[in-house]
């Protein structure tokens, strides 16, 4: 019978496994997890959902809903649009968007800062006709550095401050500004390398990719063309149809018929009236495709149907990770039944695939061609959890409530910052004001929470703590105070700061920080030295997941339209990540002496 300290190591290394894998989402993954420790009894039955009721947990859910009011307030957009200007150039674009993403994050989720800026980006883009390649990842990176200089710019900030208030001796969690030094040192040198070098260090392949024009040329869509009668495309050859094709930007790469895909012979065989054409092209391509063969745009007969007579509208829209439609497919949300709306195309890295459009199942990163009437776009980008990528006719944002938003988001920071309330109390007050005065609709509040990381947080929280209370974490402590025997501590701070940070690029920043917040202070006791330090270089650590597309939901979200390879992050990534390692060490010791 293996021991409670075994089995936590055990299990821990598989959720690490199975969050490197991706196979599964990370909050199935945690969540099976606390399940497999309560059974083994590793963690108690009465703390089984503590994680949810956690103040970390708390004040993320609460952080999400206040970015959401200042979405919809338009207080944001009005601001990236007084700074942001197409005729700038590219390092002076460059220099304002990460500057104003990094300012951006540190007074909100870094995730819903970059979903706010990204579309503006991609419109300067296509204004100036450049690829978006050269400007999406400097953005991605800037909004996740700005995350680390408040306390609810992102969630390991969060994690960390909670956890503080748990050590004996300390007592009371960070503050909202006790981050802000060493964030606003760290934030800055990111954002001045960024900008004069960093944007240079991307691959020429991504900075040739498209041209900025139109939909700023994403990679080909896979989208599927039906014959209809009296198409010119009947009694013709598959492969006949190269020319007219190549005229219009496309490539026909496949052919069903009666809801199969055809294999091998397809480009031999002869349309007949009912078959489906696969394409692959941009989303004007498709259009002029579909006008030179005489072919309709839709994917089926129903979707003809219900989108005849209305106002219809194509748009482009990328997969966040964690959205609704995420491993689902059209067919299984029933998007056309229920909503008029048809999925007209996929993009996904350049990658192609086998299946039907509609049985596809979508990935976080991949880019979505919508068709369907104007009025619905909205509900189905919510429902969906998709984010747009070009601007939309029809607008939700409430710009006469954008003053009352900032007063009273304003009002609940002060309030907090000043010790007169709670933060969780403060900020939930800030959200029960917003719905009163319907800056955020009551059927908004759930959408606009992220529940994997919730998920994710309070399944990790109860192992975290019955990983310490096993002697897991003074166990690990240990190993690298000896690992490190006879040097400086500022040289083991330096190393835990490593550790997190590479654990971190390859598994979720939340649950990163969960696991290395009590290494941290073991190594600070082990020292008999401040654990103050250690914990502010975990949470510098856990914020900078720079190296991979899917160490941070703001890397895997510009992944589709930056046209990005999973290599391209750590050519930019690692230089920037050994920076702030060279800046952050100096200014945590400054500022928190051992």
């Amino acid at each position: 019978m293996i021991d409670d300290q075994t089995f936590l190591f055990v299990l821990l290394f598989f959720v690490f496994v199975f969050l490197i894998w991706g196979r599964w989402r990370y909050d199935l993954i945690a969540f099976g997890a606390l399940c497999l420790a309560l059974i083994w009894g590793v963690v108690p039955k009465e703390d089984a959902f503590s994680g949810f009721g956690h103040p970390a947990t708390v004040i993320i859910a609460l952080v999400l809903i206040v970015s959401r009011a200042l979405s919809n307030s338009g207080a944001i957009e009005l601001l990236a649009r007084y700074v942001v200007d197409a005729s700038r150039s590219l390092a002076g674009h460059i220099s304002i968007m990460s500057g104003l993403a990094a300012g951006l994050s540190a007074v909100m989720n870094n995730v819903a800062a970059l979903a706010l800026l990204m579309p503006i980006d991609l419109q300067a883009a296509s204004k100036a006709k450049r690829s978006p390649a050269l400007t999406l990842m400097p953005i991605s990176f800037a909004s996740i550095l700005g995350g680390m200089i408040t306390l609810i710019g992102t969630p390991p900030n969060i994690v960390i401050a909670e956890f503080r208030g748990t050590v004996p001796g300390l007592d009371q969690p960070f503050a909202m500004f006790d981050f802000a030094p060493v964030g606003v040192v760290c934030a800055l040198v990111g954002v001045v390398f960024i900008t004069l070098v960093g944007w240079r260090l991307i691959p020429a392949a991504r900075s040739e990719h498209g041209d900025g024009s139109g939909h700023f040329d994403l990679e080909a869509y896979v989208a599927e063309l039906r014959v209809s009668s009296g198409s010119k495309a009947i009694g013709k050859i598959v492969r006949e149809l190269d020319d007219v094709a190549d005229d219009n930007e496309a490539s026909i790469i496949g052919l069903i018929r009666d809801g199969e895909r055809l294999r091998g012979m397809a480009r031999r065989a002869t349309i007949l009236e009912g078959d489906i054409l696969v394409v692959e092209a941009a989303p004007g391509a498709l259009d002029k495709l579909a006008g030179a063969l005489d072919l309709e745009i839709t994917s089926s007969d129903m979707a003809k149907a219900i989108l005849d007579g209305t106002d219809v509208q194509m748009i482009e829209v990328v997969v966040p990770e964690g959205a609704p439609i995420e491993g689902r497919s059209a067919l299984t949300l029933g998007m056309l039944y229920r909503y008029g709306i048809s999925l007209l195309g996929v993009s996904r890295q350049g990658r192609r695939f086998t299946e039907r459009v509609r049985r596809l199942k979508i990935e976080a990163g991949d880019v979505l061609l919508f068709l369907g009437p104007s009025e619905r776009m909205d509900e189905v980008t919510s429902i969906t959890g998709t984010l747009p990528l070009a601007e939309r006719g029809l607008q939700v944002i409430q710009r006469e409530k954008a003053g009352l938003a900032v007063a009273i988001f304003a009002g609940a920071v002060l309030l907090a910052s000043f010790g007169l309330l709670y933060l969780p109390i403060a900020l939930a007050a800030a959200v029960v004001l917003m719905v009163l005065f319907n800056i955020v609709p009551l059927r908004q509040i759930y959408q606009s929470i992220e529940w994997p990381v919730i998920v994710l947080l309070g399944s990790m929280i109860p192992i975290g703590a019955a990983l310490e209370a096993s002697g897991g974490t003074a166990l690990i402590a240990g190993s690298i105070v000896t690992f490190a025997e006879g040097y400086a501590p500022w040289v083991i701070l330096t190393i835990l700061i490593v550790v997190t940070m590479t654990l971190s690029d390859v598994m979720n920043n939340t649950a990163t920080a969960v696991i290395a917040a009590p290494i941290a202070v073991d190594i600070a006791t082990r020292l008999n030295v401040s654990p103050d330090p250690f914990l502010m270089g975990v949470a510098v650590a856990a914020s900078c997941a720079f190296l991979t597309p899917i160490g941070h939901k703001n890397n895997t979200l510009i992944m589709g339209p930056g046209g990005y390879r999973f290599g391209d992050y750590w050519r930019m990534g690692l230089p920037l990540e050994l920076l702030i390692i060279a800046v952050a060490v100096p200014t945590i010791l400054v500022v928190w002496p051992l």
